[in-house]
């Protein structure tokens, strides 16, 4: 008699498969960002160790790590610490503002944008460090400058992107709406906003990091408070081990500056496939 044959078991689903797979994804960070921190700690204070080198040049891991724990201690560096913050968030909101506004203007009217956009792009031609000077010269040495800075670095790619999303809008889904008696109004907020979204939200992700830039150059060239600030106090001072230490605290605050973005895209386009791509 033929042998029984064997059911085999069956396979996954689709859906379920993809869904294990981008579980796998999302953990791998997790495991190799530690990793990789490890070992890069270890390469600096093998250099560190047997290259000689001075501390004044490059101190170690644990030298670095005590003037950061230091740093966390000290009050003056917490104010230095939302000085930055106060001229970044500012600055950023300001171009925030101002961009998606004036993007949603120049996408929407052309002879608006004909007569904008050589004095945009003329505008960003300039190299922004040129102007922090002038700057400082016009608002002085408080926060406004900074502010500005950190604005006109912001603002660029959140106009950009802006105009952008709002241009990308597929012609026959506005058909559609003007087909179905809708205002422009409506449009806008049904059809071309949410669609230009996506396009938003990652100007805003470059604008952020711009902005953080604009405040800590302000702060470097014409400061008297701030994370910038404090850097070049630590440069005259010849405390490496604290220099390294304030840049460390800048990237973490950057950092969640730009993580905070990333939740923002998940909260508002959850449908949308950039929301689902694990950084």
């Amino acid at each position: 008699m033929p042998e029984p044959v064997q059911a085999r078991p069956a396979a996954a689903p689709p859906a379920q498969f993809a869904k294990r797979l981008m579980t796998r994804e999302s953990a791998l960070p997790w495991i190799t960002t530690p990793v990789l921190i490890g070992l890069l700690i270890v390469i600096w204070e093998a250099y560190v160790r047997f290259a000689g080198v001075s501390p004044l040049i490059l101190p170690g891991p644990a030298a670095v790590w005590s003037a950061w724990m230091e740093l966390l201690r000290d009050p003056r560096a917490w104010h230095h610490t939302w000085m930055t913050v106060y001229a970044t968030l500012t600055g950023f909101a300001y171009a925030t503002v101002i961009g998606v506004g004036l993007g949603v203007l120049i996408a929407r009217i052309r002879w608006l944008e004909l007569t904008l956009n050589p004095f945009i792009v003329a505008s960003q031609v300039i190299p922004k460090v040129a102007l922090v000077p002038l700057f400082v010269l016009w608002f002085g040495f408080g926060i406004t400058s900074k502010v500005i800075v950190a604005a006109v670095l912001a603002f660029f790619p959140i106009l950009t992107n802006t105009a952008m999303g709002v241009k990308s809008i597929d012609e026959g889904h506005r058909d559609v709406m003007v087909s179905l008696n809708a205002t422009r109004w409506q449009v806008f907020r049904r059809l071309e906003f949410p669609s230009a979204l996506p396009y938003i939200i990652t100007g805003l992700e470059i604008g952020i990091v711009l902005a953080i830039i604009g405040a800590v150059v302000g702060e470097y060239l014409g400061g008297n408070a701030g994370l910038g600030h404090l850097l070049i106090a630590r440069l005259n001072a010849f405390e490496t081990d604290q220099m390294f230490a304030v840049l460390i605290h800048m990237s973490i605050l950057g950092f969640i500056f730009y993580f905070s973005i990333g939740a923002l895209r998940k909260m508002l386009i959850p449908w949308h496939a950039s929301a689902r791509v694990k950084l």
